[in-house]
């Protein structure tokens, strides 16, 4: 399951805090800040797909993280690259290093972590 642009930003915003109250959730939102109604219906929609739980403290609840923000930023990665690139890495990575105007010295730290990693695949 995926999550729409606004529950994506209110899941930052979690993962951020790692636990919160929906009064700081409403706290980190710019102004205008969406009504207490809203973010309510976005945590009860996160709950429902399971990116969120809580636990019930009487009438208030307390919200946490149910999936890490590296296990989802991995799955939306890895369907981009479905999705754009034909399901290939190295295309992906060919449009990455020439359309996102990387400096010489972050393409030479981009190079030093695939080396790292052709290692590790090698032993």
């Amino acid at each position: 399951m995926q999550l729409t642009k606004t529950e994506e930003q209110l899941m930052h915003y979690l993962w951020k805090l790692e636990k919160a109250f929906m009064k700081d959730l409403l706290d980190l939102f710019p102004e205008p800040k969406p009504a207490a109604t809203t973010v309510a219906t976005l945590l009860k929609r996160m709950t429902d797909k399971g990116f969120v739980g809580y636990k019930e403290y009487g009438k208030s609840r307390e919200y946490f993280p149910q999936v890490k923000k590296s296990e989802y930023s991995s799955k939306q990665m890895n369907g981009m690259i479905k999705n754009f690139f034909n399901n290939s890495a190295s295309q992906f990575a060919s449009f990455f290093t020439q359309e996102t105007n990387m400096t010489s010295a972050e393409l030479e730290e981009l190079k030093k972590i695939i080396d790292s990693e052709i290692k590790k695949k090698q032993q």
